[in-house]
C-alpha cells in the first residue's frame, strides 16, 4: 500500500489570525507555535512518514516559501516542493498535483493534509488514514470527520446518515455544511450525526481528476489538457499559464459538495486546525490558574485564563491580567482580549492602512 501512497502537504497559506508571529514573510506553518522546537510543517511531515515514503511526500506552497520549506525539510528534493505561481485556493493546486503524480504512477493514492493542523495521537491518526486509503481504493472520495466536542462556529460540518456513529467506521456523506451559526452548530452536536470537516482528504489520483471532469470541467481541462507537460522541462511554463487561467475555488466547492461517491471516516484523534490563538490553548500545558505560557522568564501574579507567548530572552512581569492573549514576535506586540479574537482580522486591516510595510 505504501508504495502507491503519496502525501501532499498544503503549505501556502498566510495564517493571519496568528499575528504577530504569523506574517506574510513567515506564516504559522513554519513556526514553532507550541514552543517544542519543531514547526507545524515539520510535525506534519513527520506524521505522514508513517503513511508515505519520504520520496513520495510533496509540499504544495507558494514560490516565496520554497527555501523555507527546504530548510525545514532537508529530506526533500527540489522537485518535491510544488510552488504555486499565485494563490488560487485548494482546488487548482490539488488538480495540478494530482495530474503530476498520476503521470508518475497510474495507481497513486493521495493523502491531502494541511500543514498547520495539530494532531496529538499520531498512532490513531495513522490507523484511520489506512482505513481511509482502503475506502479510497474502492473509488471513493474520502475525508476524515472529527467528532465535535462543542458547537464551534468556525468549522464546516459533514452530515452522515443517522444511527450509531462509531469511531473508525466509514459512513456515506449526506452533505457538507458551511460554518453555521451557534444555534445551528448546537443542533448539529445534539443530533450526533454531524462531524467537523478536518480538511484532510484521501483519494486515488484518477478518481479525483475524474470527479473534477464531472463537477468542475474547466479545472479538469486546464490541468489535464496538456498532461504531457508534467515532469518535463515544460512543466514550469505550463503551471504558470494553468494557474493564470484557473478559477479561485476550494476543493469543497469545486468537487466535494457535488460528488455522490464521498465517504467519511469518523475520527477520534485529538485534533485542532489551529485557526486562532484561542484554539491553541486547549492543547497547551496550563498552570493552576489556566494560563498557557511559552517563554522562559514570564512571572505571573494574580493572572488567570491567559495565553502568553513571548521570546525566550524577554523577562516579563504580569499582574492582574485576565482572559487575555499576549504575544510578542519580531518587535510586534499583541495584547488582545480573548473574547475579541474574532475581531483580529478587522484590527489588522486598520493597522495595514497606516503600516503597509508590515504586511508586504
Amino acid at each position: 500500500m505504501k508504495n502507491n501512497t503519496y502525501s501532499l502537504i498544503m503549505a501556502g497559506g498566510v495564517g493571519s489570525r496568528f499575528w504577530p508571529m504569523s506574517t506574510l514573510q513567515k506564516p504559522k506553518q513554519f513556526l514553532d507555535v507550541l514552543g517544542i522546537g519543531k514547526s507545524l510543517l515539520r510535525l506534519t511531515f513527520e506524521r505522514l512518514l508513517w503513511v508515505s515514503d519520504p520520496s513520495k511526500i510533496y509540499i504544495l506552497t507558494n514560490e516565496r516559501y520554497r527555501d523555507m520549506v527546504l530548510s525545514q525539510l532537508p529530506e526533500l528534493t527540489l522537485e518535491q516542493v510544488i510552488c504555486e505561481p499565485e494563490r488560487k485556493n485548494t482546488a487548482p493546486c490539488i488538480a495540478f498535483a494530482a495530474a503530476k503524480i498520476l503521470s508518475l504512477n497510474a495507481n497513486a493514492t493521495l493523502v491531502i493534509s494541511p500543514s498547520d493542523h495539530l494532531i496529538i495521537n499520531t498512532t490513531r491518526f495513522e490507523g484511520l488514514v489506512h482505513t481511509a486509503i482502503e475506502e479510497a481504493n474502492l473509488g471513493k472520495l474520502v475525508t476524515l470527520g472529527i467528532q465535535p466536542t462543542r458547537p464551534d462556529t468556525g468549522y464546516g460540518y459533514i452530515e452522515v446518515e443517522s444511527g450509531i456513529q462509531t469511531a473508525g467506521s466509514v459512513k456515506h456523506v449526506q452533505r457538507f455544511c458551511e460554518k453555521p451559526t451557534f444555534d445551528v452548530a448546537q443542533s448539529f452536536v445534539n443530533s450526533g450525526n454531524y462531524f467537523w470537516n478536518s480538511g484532510i482528504f484521501i483519494w486515488r489520483a484518477d478518481v479525483i481528476l475524474n470527479s473534477m471532469k464531472l463537477h468542475s470541467n474547466s479545472l479538469y481541462e486546464i490541468f489535464c489538457g496538456s498532461i504531457h507537460a508534467y515532469n518535463t522541462p515544460m512543466e514550469d511554463e505550463f503551471m504558470r499559464s494553468a494557474f493564470d487561467a484557473a478559477e479561485d475555488i476550494s476543493i469543497d466547492f469545486a468537487v466535494m459538495e457535488h460528488a455522490t461517491n464521498v465517504s467519511v471516516v469518523i475520527s477520534d484523534f485529538d485534533w485542532s486546525d489551529l485557526g486562532t490563538w484561542g484554539s491553541l490553548i486547549d492543547h497547551m500545558e496550563k498552570d493552576n490558574k489556566e494560563n498557557a505560557v511559552v517563554g522562559e522568564n514570564v512571572h505571573l501574579f494574580d493572572t488567570s485564563n491567559c495565553l502568553i507567548h513571548l521570546p525566550k530572552d524577554k523577562v516579563v512581569l504580569l499582574d492582574g491580567i485576565k482572559n487575555t492573549i499576549i504575544v510578542e514576535s519580531e518587535g510586534m506586540l499583541m495584547i488582545l482580549r480573548k473574547d475579541k479574537e474574532q475581531e483580529l482580522k478587522k484590527y489588522l486591516e486598520t493597522i495595514q492602512l497606516t503600516n503597509p510595510e508590515l504586511f508586504s
